[in-house]
């Protein structure tokens, strides 16, 4: 397994970047693939864009304090949940985590600022799950589909059942959301 520390050396020595300048540093598809987050992360001062995806990662292994990182991207890995995620609350703007193995929306509330959630293909079963976005605010774009929650519905009754969570939101699964959905949203379900 390759650690951050080496991936990171690995980057600059393929772009010729001072990592910890880059404002896109491009940690995706390491081989071998990196097991876990560790601090030589943190090294990564000016990063807006982190691309961890298709490696081995299984959860945030340390504290993420990027200070301008707006879009986290840690999409097929093997996360099960969010943890560590909290010093990123003021500026994250985008988490991109489609194909991993994420039970809960623990983890997210500090997220204050959160605008797009991709979390397409992962393990949400219930979409009281989603009720825990309701703090953030400013979410506006959600990706679930391929999660068990929407097996046996069709594409508008999912959006529908996301938009009884979160009535704020304007782009579901990639399409943006009509009137007649919010609508739909808005009257009481049908016994």
């Amino acid at each position: 397994m390759t650690t951050c520390g080496a991936a990171i050396k690995n980057f600059e020595a393929k772009t010729g970047e001072v990592a910890a300048e880059a404002k896109i540093v491009k940690l995706y598809c390491q081989v071998p693939p990196i097991a876990k987050m560790d601090g030589s992360l943190n090294n990564l001062a000016a990063c807006e864009h982190l691309q961890l995806s298709t490696n081995a990662i299984d959860k945030f292994g340390v504290a993420l304090s990027l200070p301008n990182l707006k879009i986290l991207s840690v999409g097929r890995n093997v996360i099960k949940k969010f943890d560590k995620l909290d010093d990123l609350g003021d500026n994250l703007e985008e988490l991109w985590c489609s194909y991993n193995q994420i039970q809960s929306l623990d983890g997210l509330s500090n997220l204050t600022n959160l605008q797009v959630l991709y979390m397409s293909n992962n393990q949400l079963k219930n979409f009281d799950e989603l009720s825990k976005l309701s703090a953030n605010p400013g979410l506006r774009d959600i990706l679930l589909v391929g999660n068990p929650m929407y097996e046996g519905l069709e594409p508008t009754e999912a959006k529908i059942e996301v938009l009884r969570r979160l009535p704020n939101i304007a782009k579901i699964d990639g399409a943006m959301v009509l009137q007649s959905e919010r609508d739909a949203a808005a009257a009481p379900p049908e016994e």
